[in-house]
């Protein structure tokens, strides 16, 4: 529970990361941001506390009190908004690619998609946008550690980098919540979003 993801806004209400409950829970008592409910009122650490008195499995018992989770958070001193840089992660090279294999055109559900290297890491391929593409399973071991030319296939669409979109850059969890769709247009799970590395 004192794990489980908090949406983050800045101070305009726009979603900017998520954050777990103890942090959520250290950032409100310290006064560096507030609880924001469904009509997006805010709460300071203390209104939060009043409010939030019903035992359910969304709070957190203390010596004193019972008190609800704040599922969003607003910062109050931050009006920033995520680089537009776009983050290399399965998510966004899935959404890019459309959950097609870019071999058969086969468009299949992230879970039997794969990601290949065009050229092979073990041929000196990069892990990187122009070098990687969706695969269904069957393409992916046809290919192997092998070049377009030498196992004869060629890719449907050439990979590029995409272009920025806001939410695409949020570690959005595979655990959401109610109070999260007034500032959120999707989600999906965090294997999605973890930036990959070369």
């Amino acid at each position: 529970m004192i794990n489980s993801p908090v949406l983050v806004l800045n101070r305009f209400f726009f979603p900017i990361d998520t954050t777990n409950v103890k942090r959520a829970f250290l950032m409100l008592y310290g006064g560096a941001a507030k609880a924001v409910n469904l009509n997006y009122e805010t709460f300071d650490f203390n209104s939060w506390s009043e409010i939030s008195t019903k035992h359910d499995d969304d709070s957190i018992k203390t010596v004193s009190a019972i008190i609800k989770i704040p599922r969003v958070i607003m910062v109050i001193r931050y009006d920033k908004v995520p680089s537009k840089e776009v983050r290399f992660n399965r998510y966004n090279i899935f959404k890019r690619d459309k959950s097609t294999c870019q071999y058969c055109g086969t468009s299949l559900p992230k879970s039997e998609l794969t990601i290949d290297h065009i050229l092979p890491k073990s041929l000196g391929g990069k892990t990187t946008w122009e070098n990687v593409v969706c695969a269904c399973s069957k393409c992916n071991r046809k290919k192997g550690c092998k070049t377009l030319l030498a196992s004869n296939m060629k890719l449907m669409n050439k990979p590029i980098k995409p272009t920025w979109e806001l939410l695409s850059n949020l570690y959005i969890r595979t655990t959401t919540y109610k109070e999260w769709k007034p500032f959120l247009n999707f989600v999906d799970a965090s294997y999605w979003n973890v930036e990959l590395e070369n």
